[in-house]
């Protein structure tokens, strides 16, 4: 069962009052990513990936969350509302390695619960994909390619174990969708060379 896009934009707007923060306009860029996305790739509905970009980040809601934190409660409130695709997604968006993520034991009550979904969820579909990859390519200003997102991230969060290879799954991600659309993504995405030359300071809560 899936919201309507009324409703996941009505649900994004009462979160941003709840938690204001650039990560509202993060979600709409992301929704209309994966929307144009989707738009070129018959397989995919591109209402239904406007909807999981719209709410993939709606654990944030609650607060100045963690990743863990933001992703487990999404998770809750999504199928609290019988939105299990979309609680699929608060799930997945985070975790481009999926099962490979998770090759520790986790100490948190939500990561422990994240690393149980994530290994019972198997591979990551194109749905998954999709959103893992507009999460990286839109900011609250707009869009921009992957590489200026990267160090964005980077700036506000220092370098993790781990991100480089995340990277380059996320590039792969890139190339298969641009074989599907056949042309590149930063082709669908509104004023992607503007945006990508800003320099804004980096977010902090």
């Amino acid at each position: 069962m899936l919201p309507t896009i009324e409703e996941a934009i009505d649900e994004l707007h009462i979160a941003g009052k709840l938690n204001p923060g650039p990560w509202v306009k993060h979600s709409e860029n992301v929704g209309l990513a994966a929307k144009n996305i989707a738009h070129l790739i018959p397989e995919l509905d591109e209402n239904k990936a406007y909807i999981f970009g719209l709410l993939h980040d709606i654990g944030r809601r609650v607060g100045i969350v963690n990743i863990p934190k933001h992703v487990y409660e999404g998770y809750k409130y999504c199928m609290d509302k019988g939105w299990n695709e979309v609680a699929r997604i608060c799930m997945t968006h985070s975790y481009v390695f999926m099962k490979d993520e998770f090759n520790y034991e986790p100490e948190t009550p939500e990561e422990k619960e994240i690393k149980k979904y994530i290994l019972e969820a198997g591979e990551a579909d194109k749905y998954d994909k999709l959103i893992q990859m507009c999460d990286a390519l839109a900011t609250d200003y707009g869009f921009v390619i992957l590489e200026k997102r990267f160090v964005d991230v980077t700036r506000r969060y220092g370098i993790m174990e781990g991100y480089i290879k995340g990277w380059d799954v996320t590039f792969a991600i890139k190339d298969m969708f641009e074989k599907d659309m056949g042309c590149s993504v930063y082709d669908v995405l509104p004023d992607i060379g503007r945006t990508t030359l800003l320099s804004p300071k980096p977010w902090k809560p």
